[in-house]
């Protein structure tokens, strides 16, 4: 289509990720029979992150309008969507802010009607000057507008995994507080047309289990820890479709955001917004570390690593995150042959001399790893985990 200025918002699709609940309520992290591989996928899950990223630049003549929505309203959704992705947002926060102008403006630039306005309102989100959003100008601005809604919707406590509604209206204040449910389909379907996700803007909820601990990633656990032919491999990878999002294992302060892939030939910067070699790539590539509190424990505190991020982390250093929160989305950065997440688990700090076996601390912590048609082993809680 037309749009696809923004088909590769589906890099930054991935640079983020969609932490879920309504529509996004319960396929990624839920466990249990009817988990789907991952929670979105790009159209084409070959492609690469060395593509080109966002251009605010409409295609000549306008998009093409989808389903109801005219060529201006799509552009402004798309300007929606790109804006979330420049500021890291996650898919899930796209869809909440496109059915909020849906339901304030039907994704039109509204200017400020007088008196049959609602008070001073004005632009896509119906933000009000009077209440410190901005100027008119400003605010008729859908760019600025946008980023105001999504800088106000970080502030939310908890917005990851609230339904779309309470997220809206923890933003908006609005006095019809459910009415943004009515947009849900609507702004999931037009995200998923404008970004190229097929069809799987859906639930990214994370089952925490009853010690604070979730699967990173719901997928069959792959190369192993410390294997016979992989001394060194510190963690366990799963293979998993490109795009595929990265959940937080437990609470904590995250540490590293890195990119670490080095060009093996002439010990240079490979870089991670392309896809790194098996033999040519040596490094983590995108990578984050999370530190978990842990009293008590060596050091005080357990680290979880994510590497081969196929974008720049959805988190930054400093920032803490809570159990279940998507922190970026699953690629081929680094030294690897293909999109996967290589995870680690290390007590104490964050050194290869205190890795230990994700798949054996994660059943200490009662969530095991990997995919269960039924229940999931019984938990074997640890005292010292």
């Amino acid at each position: 289509m037309t749009g696809r200025v923004v088909s590769w918002l589906v890099i930054a699709v991935c640079s983020v990720l969609l932490l879920c609940s309504g529509l996004f309520s319960a396929v990624f992290v839920g466990g249990g029979a009817g988990v789907p591989a991952g929670c979105y996928m790009p159209a084409d899950a070959s492609a690469s992150a060395s593509s080109p990223l966002v251009d605010l630049t409409p295609p000549a003549g306008g998009f093409d309008p989808i389903g109801d929505w005219s060529s201006e309203q799509v552009g402004n959704a798309a300007t929606i969507v790109t804006v979330g992705v420049q500021l890291g947002i996650p898919p899930r926060g796209w869809v909440i802010a496109v059915a909020t102008a849906m339901q304030e403006s039907t994704l039109t630039n509204l200017p400020h009607l007088g008196a049959g306005n609602d008070h001073d309102s004005v632009g896509l989100f119906q933000q009000r000057p009077s209440q410190g959003w901005g100027t008119v100008a400003q605010l008729m601005d859908p760019g600025y507008a946008s980023m105001n809604f999504f800088r106000a919707l970080r502030r939310v406590d908890g917005w990851q995994s609230m339904a779309l509604t309470d997220a809206a209206q923890a933003v908006q204040t609005s006095a019809y507080p459910g009415a943004y449910a009515t947009w849900e389909d609507d702004a999931t379907t037009l995200v998923g047309a404008l970004t190229g996700l097929a069809g799987q803007l859906g639930d990214c909820g994370a089952n925490v289990g009853p010690m604070g601990w979730t699967q990173p990633i719901i997928a069959e656990v792959g190369s192993g820890f410390r294997t016979a032919d992989r001394p060194s491999h510190d963690g366990v990878d799963f293979s998993v479709g490109k795009g595929t999002a990265i959940h937080a294992a437990a609470s904590g302060v995250v540490t590293r955001v890195r990119c670490n892939a080095i060009d093996v030939r002439t010990g240079g910067d490979w870089g991670c917004d392309r896809d790194g070699n098996p033999e040519l790539t040596s490094g983590c590539g995108w990578y984050v570390d999370i530190e978990h509190p842990n009293p008590g424990g060596p050091g005080g505190v357990i680290v979880t690593r994510y590497c081969h991020l196929l974008t720049r982390p959805a988190v930054a250093e400093g920032e803490r995150v809570v159990a279940g929160q998507v922190i970026g989305v699953a690629g081929s950065s680094g030294h690897s042959s293909g999109p996967h997440l290589h995870y680690e688990v290390h007590l104490g700090d964050h050194s290869p001399a205190t890795a230990v076996d994700p798949v054996a601390f994660h059943r200490l912590v009662c969530a095991p790893l990997g995919r269960f048609a039924g229940t999931p082993p019984p938990c074997e809680p640890s005292p010292d985990a």
